[in-house]
This record gives C-alpha cells, structure tokens and sequence, in this order.
C-alpha cells in the first residue's frame, strides 16, 4: 500500500446527500457513494476540484489556509496569482490590489512579473538543450501533474522540471527580505493567492522539491471579501505612474490558457484547457502521435486560472478583463540574457527531484493474487450491463467490478445483478 497523499480537498459527511453529482464529474474515478455519503479513493485523487465545481451542498471542503495562522511568522508576504487581478470590476490595477493586500494585514506583496520573464527564459534555454522525448509538458498545473503521476506514468521525463514563477518568487522575496530585514528565513511567511486547492497540494507535497518555498495559500474567494472593501480606496491613492509597475501582460498572460505558450514559437507549441481535452492531448503523447510539438502548455481549468474552482468572478468576464489589463500594462524591465543563462545552467531554475509516479492501490499483495483479481475482474464485468447507471455506488460498471474483486463492494450492490438473482428465486419460492 502505498504512503498516503496529501489532498486539498475533503468531504464533509454532514452535508452529503449522496446526489453522485461528484462522483460522475471525478476525471479519475476517485468518488465512491457509500452508506449514502461520497468517498474518496485517495490513490486516485488529482485534487483537480471538479467535485467542489458541481457540489451544490457545500459538502466539498478546500483545505487552503487561514489569516489567522500567519501570526505564527514575523514578516509576512502576499504573492498573488494573476488571477486575482481579474476579480475586479471598474479597471482595478494590479498596483491598487497590492495595496489592498496590505491593508489586510501583509507586511508585503510581491508580484510575479520579473520571475513569469525569468521561468519563461528558462524554458527556452530547457528547449533548446533538450534530447528526450517531445513534446516537454508544461508542470506549473499541479492538477495536470497529478494527473500524468496517476495515469500517465510513462509521460513523467516529459514533464517540464523547472520552477513555477511563484516558487522562484517566494525564494527570492525571502532572500531579499531576510537580507533587508536581518530575519531568520524560517521567520518570513510566504503566502500564495490561489485560484484552486491544487496549489495547496503543491505546497504541502511538492512533487519536484524536498519542501516548496511558499509556507501557505489563501483561497482568492476567502480572501476577496476583505479586499473589496479596500481596493478602491486603494485604487484611488495610487498614483497614475505606479499604477502598471508591479505586473507586467505577460505575467498577466499566464492567468490564461495560452498564457505561456504565447510567448514560445507557436509553430512548435500547442496550449490545451479543461481536464477533458488534456486527457485526450496526454493520451495523443502517450501513443506518440504529437512528436513534432516542442512543448505543449496544459491547464486543467476551461479557460486557464481564471476559471479555478476558488476565484470569484464568471470566467469569461475574468478573461476579458485580463486581455483589458494586458493592453494597459507594459512587457517590464528587460532581461540580462547572459546573466539569466548563467543562473539557468547553476541550476537555479530547476527543480532538484525528479518527479516520480503515485502508485495506485495494487489488486493483491502477490503477483499472483493479482492475476486471480484481474481475471475475476474481467468475468464480473462481462456479466454486468455496461451502461455505467452508477446505483451501485461506483462511477462505471468496470469500477464496479474493480471494488467487487478488492472486497469494498458487493456483487448484488448492482441493481441489475440483483433482479436477475430475484428472477432466478422465484420459480423456487412459487413452487
């Protein structure tokens, strides 16, 4: 068995009411209903939030962290995610929305403007040395990444083993701080801004490092309430010059499903959203039909960050926005491309563990089990009705038969399975 997973997400029992609006919405099968209340098989749990998405009791719970747990550290720091900017009605500049996060209490914001150029950098330096398998797939979605560890374990030397500008951001505004400052590291608190619980799990279980430089996450829906009320007062004391200087587009873009692939040569680069279409994009690389694509960017959110299950805003209307703000932004302080070169090949842009794969619960302890369950498995399935109702519990008829042979379900939990045993009683009982 293996070690347990961190997840994100939770369900709170009280509120289910066994509607399997969760379990038919999971991309990975990882909702069972039993006893009339979803479970969630945590080996196959991608944190991806769909079920938060279409629960409509409450009963999905995101585990992000709380204001209240940053009094623990002496200097604290807001790093937002791009999305955050795209919440606000009226023209919000992302200088006003930083101001707004320190009157909530942060020592101070950092944006991701200068590390969105560095990473993207990086990454063309990666490309161009690389001599594996194509395409490179983009890693900073943690959903996405969960989902190759589960299900596409032979995809994993594809993945893209460089930071995500928010973990580059965290190092260096605690570097800088602790030198300004003269504070321990351990002392400066680092906070993202998320638009997801994935980013959470990036934190806490970090595929690539041995612990991530962001010590926790505020969901952007728990936080927006207490920034409504200071933007605009924000907004009006920052002076018209400093509105643009804290973001940049591009690292605007990068809220966005092409964000980062707008950036590279679109002749060899492809962007895919929404968890349906990455799967299928992961299953054409899988079997070798995208070869000729250098890198291919993947979001599992339809439209990129903005659409994550913990923002605020209609999607659509968040991206509007974001394009809007990208034409009122400028591109940022150029780059020292010798010198981000040197940093690149000192490894500072890399991650330093290879991402390895999340073995899901095996069939037996034995190989030999193992046989015994999976032709078992087969015979079960053929015998069952193949339209996937999910009355039994399971999300799929081959789920089902999965939990018969592991002992977690029983055969006649099948509605169909059930009548035929009832219609085979009967000429007994009437005789």
């Amino acid at each position: 068995m293996p070690e347990p997973y961190y997840h994100s997400l939770r369900f709170d029992t009280t509120r289910c009411n066994a509607c399997m609006s969760c379990m038919r919405a999971c991309p990975t099968q990882a909702i069972r209903v039993r006893s009339g209340r979803a479970v969630m098989l945590e080996d196959r749990c991608i944190d991806c939030g769909e079920c938060l998405k279409v629960c409509t009791r409450d009963a999905v719970v995101p585990l992000t962290g709380l204001l209240a747990e940053l009094s623990r550290f002496k200097y604290t720091v807001a790093i937002p995610s791009p999305a955050l900017y795209t919440q606000f009605d009226g023209g919000v500049k992302p200088a006003a929305v930083h101001e707004a996060l320190r009157h909530c209490g942060f020592d101070a914001v950092a944006g991701l403007s200068q590390s969105c150029a560095l990473v993207t950098a990086a990454i063309e330096f990666y490309l161009a040395e690389f001599r594996g398998g194509f395409p490179v797939i983009s890693s900073f979605c943690p959903t996405v990444v969960r989902l190759i560890q589960v299900k596409y374990p032979a995809l994993l030397d594809q993945l893209l083993p460089i930071l995500s500008p928010r973990e580059v951001t965290a190092r260096e505004v605690k570097r800088a701080t602790a030198e300004r400052f003269g504070l321990d590291l351990r002392r400066i608190g680092t906070v993202y801004v998320t638009p997801c619980p994935s980013k959470m799990v990036s934190i806490v279980d970090h595929p690539g490092q041995d612990s991530s430089h962001i010590d926790s996450a505020v969901s952007i829906s728990d936080l927006f309430p207490h920034l409504v009320a200071a933007v605009q007062d924000a907004q009006a004391a920052v002076p018209a010059a400093e509105a643009g200087e804290t973001e940049s587009a591009s690292s605007l873009g990068w809220a966005l499903s092409r964000g980062l692939a707008a950036s590279l040569p679109a002749e060899d680069t492809m962007s895919v959203a929404g968890l349906p279409n990455v799967v299928r994009i992961l299953d054409d690389i899988e079997q070798g039909r995208l070869r000729h694509y250098t890198f291919v960017e993947c979001h599992a959110c339809s439209e990129g960050c903005v659409s994550g299950v913990l923002t605020v805003a209609n999607p659509y209307v968040a991206r509007v926005r974001a394009i809007r703000l990208m034409q009122s932004l400028g591109e940022g302080p150029p780059l020292d491309g010798d010198a981000v070169r040197r940093r690149y090949h000192a490894g500072e842009f890399h991650m330093g563990l290879r991402i390895g794969a999340r073995p899901m619960r095996p069939l037996h302890d034995t190989i030999s089990g193992a046989i015994a369950r999976m032709k078992e498995r087969e015979r079960l399935a053929a015998t069952l009705p193949g339209i996937d109702c999910g009355a039994c519990g399971a999300p799929s008829c081959t789920a089902f038969a999965d939990d018969v042979v592991r002992g977690e379900a029983d055969e006649d939990w099948c509605v169909f399975v059930r009548q035929r045993q009832i219609e085979a009683a009967v000429p007994a009982l009437a005789a």
